[in-house]
């Protein structure tokens, strides 16, 4: 079928978007990629021929034109993936669609559009059987007619009808011929469509073989993918591991290199102590004289201390004699007190004495 653009004759009565795969010519069984990304997949009816197609257009280059026949199958291989053979493209059309949803609904779709195509071609077989029916009726019964007129009908009728008739016969026969030719090439059509669809058949078959091979190959290679998987997330978890321990490593070699600026800063330290002494060993000879001197003073003054300390036993002698002279006189001040507080008694004692003479007197 050769593709018409959508705009000529036919409308657009389903659209949606998804990625356009189709078979591999060569080897049947991978997909290739007829389209770079998702693009616009339509039903088209077309008036004119009672006809539905599947057309899908990537910029100006026509990727699917697919007359759908009741023959046709649309089968789901995955959630989001679907699939139909074209044995009149030669080819099988596959679709990825972004959701399962969307899947559903084309495969909906091209259930109702393959029951319309089926009705479709029914009305049409009814339509030329019944053309074909009358054509050899009107054959059958027009003869028949003009026999028996011929054969009831006077000599004058048939003189004067004669012409006529013979016109009339010819035209019916030209008629039945047409007629005859008609329904010969009709069958000649529904015989080159029956073995297209033997032939679309059989070529449905084999893809539907090589999709059932290609399917086990691709779970092969599935479970050969899901075991590399595994074994790859098993080396993932090694070199995870094998990162941790280089971080910890990092880790180490940083706390490394801060006690190493830490030990060059205190070598610098350690340094500088150094550098002062050996400044301060450089005047060691002058600290020793001094020294020496200050033995010197320190011996004198040690000798000065030890008679100092002879003189501070000696006052303290002196110190504990005039103490104990001390108490001894303020035990015998205190007795010449205590003899002298008797002695002003009596004295009081004898001057009220006198003073109560001097009364008497």
């Amino acid at each position: 079928v050769s593709p018409v653009p959508p705009y000529c004759r036919e409308q657009p009565i389903f659209t949606t978007r998804a990625h356009v795969f189709q078979i591999d010519p060569s080897t049947k069984k991978n997909w290739v990629p007829a389209s770079k990304q998702a693009v616009t997949v339509s039903y088209f009816y077309d008036s004119t021929r009672n006809s539905y197609r599947i057309i899908s257009v990537d910029g100006a280059k026509v990727i699917i034109n697919s007359t759908i026949t009741p023959n046709m199958t649309f089968t789901k291989t995955s959630q989001k993936f679907g699939q139909w053979a074209d044995s009149r493209a030669n080819t099988v059309f596959g679709l990825g669609f972004p959701s399962e949803q969307q899947l559903t609904k084309f495969a909906e779709k091209f259930q109702e559009v393959k029951e319309a195509a089926k009705l479709a071609r029914d009305r049409s077989q009814e339509k030329i059987e019944t053309s074909s029916n009358h054509s050899q009726e009107s054959g059958r019964e027009t003869p028949s007619s003009t026999r028996a007129s011929s054969v009831n009908g006077t000599d004058d009728e048939k003189a004067s009808h004669g012409g006529s008739a013979e016109a009339h016969l010819k035209s019916e026969n030209d008629k039945l011929k047409i007629a005859l030719a008609q329904s010969s090439s009709n069958v000649k059509k529904w015989e080159t469509e029956l073995q297209s669809l033997r032939e679309s058949n059989a070529r449905l078959s084999t893809a539907l073989q090589e999709s059932a091979a290609s399917i086990e190959h691709w779970k092969k290679q599935f479970s050969a993918c899901k075991e590399e998987n595994e074994q790859l997330r098993g080396k993932i978890e090694e070199l995870e591991e094998q990162c941790n321990e280089i971080n910890k490593e990092k880790e180490r070699n940083a706390q490394l290199s801060r006690r190493l600026q830490e030990l060059e800063t205190e070598l610098q330290d350690k340094e500088l102590e150094l550098e002062e002494l050996r400044k301060q060993g450089e005047i060691i000879p002058e600290l020793m004289s001094e020294c020496e001197s200050v033995s010197e003073q320190l011996q004198a003054a040690e000798k000065k201390n030890k008679d100092l300390e002879e003189k501070v036993r000696t006052l303290r002698t002196e110190v504990e004699e005039n103490k104990h002279r001390q108490t001894n006189l303020k035990t015998e001040l205190k007795n010449f007190l205590d003899v002298l507080d008797g002695k002003i008694d009596e004295l009081h004692d004898f001057r009220q004495g006198l003073s109560k003479l001097g009364v008497d007197n």
